[in-house]
């Protein structure tokens, strides 16, 4: 498999100097093209409103459609019908809001989290789990991720979509979130969403925005579980892995490292864990 490191959303959150990306992975496989995430679609920027609610004040999103999934698709050469599936983290709407410009894929995320979607509780699902995300009926895959790989408990290899797709459960920033691995044969990707948002909060240095600790905190699901995420993170930082490259969702220097190693020759594995590269 090969991927390509797209940013589907820039974000301009007060207090944030970087500013934050929606990191989205386009995967190519044997069978078609997968999408982790998918940022924020057409329809946000033409309804943002209604497509993302008042948090946009906060956020303060972009609304570029030159950032749209599918825009980027297509002039990468790409023809957005091969996207064939797409792979959620999360149903956010920084992560599911270009899911309406491919409404043949199928949708991949964890039971619970479909199940949260559908059925939201309490004020905090009910602000983030927006109709609006859901009305071009989507088909859905729900997965229960529980067998173990490289020291996360609950994980499942999407083997319906592609070999070396592994869906990890993470929850804690939502009730049902997870990373997403891929396996590129000579190294990994894991993708972890927002199971953590800057890379401060994993790396030792503890230097993270104010803000964006607020904004963690605000819409956890729990908050003691994104902690333990943290910690599991931060262990697999710590440790010296010469085939995997960590990302998440929102670090832009975390996506600006991924695309300059993609573009490198591979040469220097090592390279992987250092974050300013």
């Amino acid at each position: 498999m090969k991927v390509h490191h797209l940013n589907c959303g820039t974000m301009r959150p007060l207090g944030t100097p970087e500013g934050l990306v929606c990191h989205v992975l386009l995967v190519e496989t044997d069978t078609g093209l997968v999408l982790v995430d998918s940022g924020l679609g057409l329809r946000d920027v033409a309804d943002p409103a209604a497509r993302f609610g008042p948090s946009r004040f906060f956020v303060r999103p972009r609304f570029d459609e030159n950032e749209s999934a599918i825009r980027q698709l297509e002039r990468l050469g790409f023809d957005p019908r091969d996207v064939r599936d797409i792979v959620l983290t999360h149903f956010d709407a920084d992560h599911s809001g270009g899911l309406a410009d491919f409404p043949w894929a199928r949708v991949h995320l964890t039971a619970i989290e479909a199940n949260a979607a559908l059925h939201p509780q309490g004020f905090v699902e009910k602000g983030r789990y927006l109709p609006t995300h859901r009305d071009h009926h989507p088909t859905c895959v729900p997965h229960t991720p529980g067998e173990p790989w490289r020291g996360f408990a609950g994980t499942e290899e999407l083997t319906d979509i592609a070999p070396g797709l592994v869906m990890i459960s993470l929850p804690g920033h939502t009730r049902g979130h997870a990373a997403v691995a891929v396996d590129l044969g000579e190294r990994w990707i894991l993708h972890a969403g927002d199971a953590f948002y800057h890379r401060g909060q994993i790396d030792g240095t503890g230097q993270v925005p104010r803000a964006l600790t607020a904004m963690e905190r605000l819409v956890a699901h729990d908050m003691s579980a994104v902690q333990a995420n943290h910690e599991r993170l931060a262990d697999l930082w710590a440790t010296p892995v010469p085939d995997l490259l960590l990302v998440n969702a929102h670090d832009p220097v975390l996506f600006r490292r991924a695309q300059q190693f993609d573009a490198a020759d591979h040469n220097h594995p090592d390279r992987l864990h250092q974050p300013n590269d």
